[in-house]
């Protein structure tokens, strides 16, 4: 017993038991002391039989030893925890950049560009026939053209590589309503309106538009008459009651996997007479025929698709009979029943001019277009 009852640095040496060597198996050193960090169980937890008496507890390993290694340890758990939160940060802050500034991401929209336009004067041999809007009809080519929008046909529509059934019978559909609004509604060829037509168009080229009605000019950029077919109210009236008739095709076509085209080729002929002539008679022997063939090409997206509208890229247009010299910018100029066009020449074209080139226009009626004379 006496062993036992020695102070724990040994008996002196010299003294039976005072050898390190006998407590060597059971003295531990400051290492091992520091690594067991073990913790006693409360009464209630060593009630339990299961439980052992002591847990193991973490350990964070001390920059150094001595009295101040506790608060290191301390210092070392919420700096790494700190390290952590900048680290998710970071991450996220760089995928954050990486989708703003993305290299594959999908290139905006392109807009829409200007509508380039040719109106061409068609001018008649000799005097205009006249005569009564359905006879005239009758002995004119036109007489086998359906009445109003029934002359706009539809083709079958299917599917492209990019585009569904239903997006190829919107464009399609879309156009109808265009060639409708701005050639055959008789506010807009009267010159009353022309918000039908506007509201059709791609927002883009809205300002093009307005400015081809505040300052119309023949310089392909900013004529109304490429827009749309409108007379001169003070000039010339439809006859009482009658529609235009019209006959043409529509083809459409995928060029590119954003957009679909669409080109009409129509002709319309209308049923004219003079400002204040006739104006309750319908069937006044002062009516003639007037003419406009249109070729437009449209062009959507699918944002031109969902909204209804349609971006016209060039218009065409040959109408006729008017002089050689109108001014068809504003408005066309018909010549009527039993007038002959004037023999001005159109006007001429200055090859030193600098600035958009501007060549004035102008073609021969055939005339056999014009209805033929009656029968004896």
């Amino acid at each position: 017993m006496a062993g036992h009852g020695e102070p724990p640095e040994g008996a002196p040496e010299g003294l039976p038991g005072g050898s390190d060597d006998e407590f060597r198996s059971v003295v531990f050193d400051e290492s091992f002391v520091r690594a067991a960090r073990l913790q006693e169980y409360s009464a209630t937890e060593r009630m339990a039989d299961h439980e052992r008496a002591v847990r193991h507890r973490p350990v964070w390993k001390a920059r150094g030893h001595g009295s101040g290694g506790g608060g290191g340890h301390g210092g070392g758990g919420s700096k790494q925890a700190l390290l952590l939160v900048l680290l998710v940060a970071l991450a996220f802050g760089t995928a954050l950049y990486m989708g703003v500034r993305h290299p594959y991401q999908p290139p905006p929209t392109a807009r829409a560009g200007l509508l380039r336009m040719t109106v061409i004067p068609l001018a008649p041999e000799g005097k205009v026939p006249g005569g009564n809007p359905d006879e005239l009809f009758r002995r004119s080519p036109a007489a086998q053209f359906a009445t109003g929008a029934e002359g706009i046909n539809l083709p079958a529509a299917r599917r492209t590589t990019h585009f569904s059934e239903g997006q190829v019978v919107v464009a399609l559909s879309t156009v109808k309503d265009y060639l409708v609004a701005s050639s055959l509604d008789p506010a807009v060829l009267s010159g009353r309106t022309v918000r039908p037509v506007r509201a059709l168009l791609d927002p883009d080229q809205l300002d093009q538009f307005d400015r081809s009605f505040d300052r119309p000019a023949d310089d392909g950029r900013h004529a109304a008459t490429g827009w749309l077919v409108r007379f001169d109210p003070a000039k010339v009236a439809l006859a009482v009651g009658e529609q235009a008739r019209v006959h043409g095709v529509l083809r459409i076509e995928e060029t590119e996997s954003n957009h679909l085209e669409v080109t009409s080729d129509h002709t319309f002929v209308y049923a004219l007479r003079p400002a204040g002539s006739a104006a309750g008679r319908p069937q006044a022997d002062g009516a003639s025929l007037f003419t406009v063939r249109r070729e437009l090409h449209f062009r959507f997206d699918r944002e031109d698709l969902r909204m209804h509208r349609a971006e016209l890229l060039v218009s065409y247009a040959q109408a006729g009979p008017q002089a050689c010299s109108a001014e068809t910018a504003s408005h066309l100029l018909p010549v009527t029943a039993g007038q002959r066009a004037t023999g001005e020449r159109p006007a001429g074209t200055d090859p030193y001019a600098r600035g958009p080139a501007r060549a004035a226009l102008c073609g021969a009626l055939d005339p056999s277009v014009m209805p033929s004379p009656r029968a004896p």
